[in-house]
């Protein structure tokens, strides 16, 4: 629908004036000219000033603050990205592989930013997808929304065979892998019960404690012991810039961009916070700054120690029983990375489907329907992922296939398009106007290059290691255990 200013968007910019008088976007620099926008009609219960999250039914799940924010945000980025990051500078080098994470971590933290600047000027949207509807239209909401299930369903896969892994490794393979893919999922379904992203949050520290002592672990032991593979009399071999080929870049660098990819679950949790535009700067910032010092920390000292012997995921780099003892400690923080993940998928199907039943009113409710539909929705997810997981049963693949599909856009494009959106008329109106500009317009640009060629890389690589042999088939119960 074409307005030329949304009464509820209106209500919004009146609601969050600040004591000085000015308005949160004037604060965050928005232009807030709202020609051209494509603003979805709220339904009775989703008035801008509250939002379906105020309680309108039930408690109210807007009870987020700073610090909650972290650790949600923790929890969901921490944990399968991480684990590719020795590779990564395996195939790249490591002054490339340094550069690549601290730009790469830099560019999301910005484009996590202007999420938050639209969110401030359309606080009604709770969701990404609400977000690109808002800018343009139906059509696109369509094609992104087939985007952010592939990417969360994609992400929720490649979590339920990374516990395929430890758990075939702990138990050297003591059942079928298809059954340790199942359990997986359950596990991670029943993690999804509860409706509120506070959950989340609650689960940031268990994530953070797991992720790191499983890594002291492995890099305590290759300290101490060669690599599980290595020969007798080993020696590392450490390339300070290695000279890969055009797919072994791309592969490399999706890597690197899956483990910054926690954007797309942002605008969920602003939704879900109190302040969102005084409270949720200092939790992206303190992602950013928590997330590449440790990966880069872990990277370098896995890699370093590991040489060429380095095998992703990370963990397997340690000799063997150090390395069961790491897959046994990153369980917890592996589980909670399909939470995160596997929350906002759920959620978004759930709130969908009030909103076509137009009985929003149910989102927080405690009534069996909003229940009944919640589990409902939390099951199909978790079928879906399981069936990906078997399809796709290569940690490798599933991490740059997603990385180039989708998480490209989600993490980059769309928030630049975001930002073209809020600044139209604007683009060369100052040298630090059209800075941002070209800046984003790279952005745009850098997520075409990874969607296409990334695809490509990505794609050609997991039919290689099919046609080498030695991977296991479609829903096959062969072990994939590292060891």
């Amino acid at each position: 629908m074409h307005t030329s200013e949304n009464p509820e968007t209106k209500a919004v910019v009146d609601a969050r004036k600040d004591k000085d008088g000015s308005s949160m976007d004037e604060k965050l620099g928005n232009n807030t000219d709202t020609s051209g926008t494509h603003d979805f009609e709220a339904g009775k219960h989703e008035e801008a000033s509250g939002g379906i999250f105020d309680g309108e039914n039930g408690q109210s799940f807007r009870n987020m603050g700073r610090w909650d924010a972290l650790f949600a945000l923790l929890c969901n980025q921490f944990g399968l990205g991480v684990l590719g990051l020795p590779g990564a500078l395996r195939d790249l080098g490591v002054i490339p592989g340094i550069i690549a994470i601290i730009l790469i971590g830099c560019l999301s933290g910005y484009t996590g930013y202007e999420l938050l600047q639209f969110h401030a000027r359309y606080p009604h949207c709770v969701n990404v997808i609400d977000m690109v509807r808002v800018m343009g239209g139906r059509p696109w909401e369509i094609v992104a929304a087939i985007g952010l299930v592939i990417q969360l369903l994609m992400t929720c896969a490649s979590t339920a065979v990374t516990l395929s892994v430890a758990l075939n490794t702990l138990s050297e393979h003591g059942t079928c892998t298809v059954g340790f893919i199942g359990i997986a999922c359950i596990a991670c379904f029943l993690l999804c019960v509860p409706r509120t992203a506070k959950f989340i949050a609650y689960s940031g520290v268990p994530t953070v404690i797991s992720i790191v002592v499983a890594a002291l672990v492995v890099m305590i032991s290759l300290g101490v012991s060669d690599p599980a593979r290595a020969p007798d009399g080993w020696d590392a071999k450490i390339t300070v810039v290695a000279s890969p080929s055009f797919r072994t870049i791309f592969n490399a660098c999706l890597k690197i961009v899956f483990a910054f990819a926690g954007n797309i679950t942002f605008p969920s949790f602003m939704a879900e916070m109190r302040n969102p535009v005084r409270d949720f700067p200092y939790a992206l910032s303190g992602l950013i700054t928590i997330s590449i010092t440790f990966y880069l920390t872990l990277a370098i000292a896995i890699y370093c120690l590991a040489g060429e012997y380095t095998t992703s995921p990370a963990l397997g780099s340690a000799p063997i029983i150090p390395a069961k003892v790491a897959y046994g400690l990153v369980i917890p923080a592996v589980m909670t990375a399909g939470l995160g993940n596997g929350h906002i998928g759920v959620k978004y199907f759930f709130v969908q489907i009030l909103r076509w039943l137009k009985r929003t009113d149910q989102v927080t409710s405690n009534s069996s329907f909003a229940w009944g539909l919640w589990l409902g929705c939390a099951i199909v997810f978790w079928i879906l992922s399981f069936l990906i997981s078997n399809v796709i049963p290569i940690f490798d693949s599933i991490l740059s296939i997603s990385s180039a599909t989708t998480y490209a856009w989600f993490t980059y494009g769309i928030s630049a398009l975001l930002w073209f959106h809020l600044n139209k008329g604007r683009y060369f109106s100052g040298w630090k106007q059209i800075t941002f500009t070209l800046v984003n317009v790279f952005l745009v640009d850098f997520s075409l290059l990874l969607n296409g060629a990334g695809l490509w890389s990505s794609v050609t690589e997991m039919l290689d290691l099919f046609k080498a042999g030695g991977v296991r088939g479609v829903f096959d119960c062969g072990d994939n255990a590292i060891f």
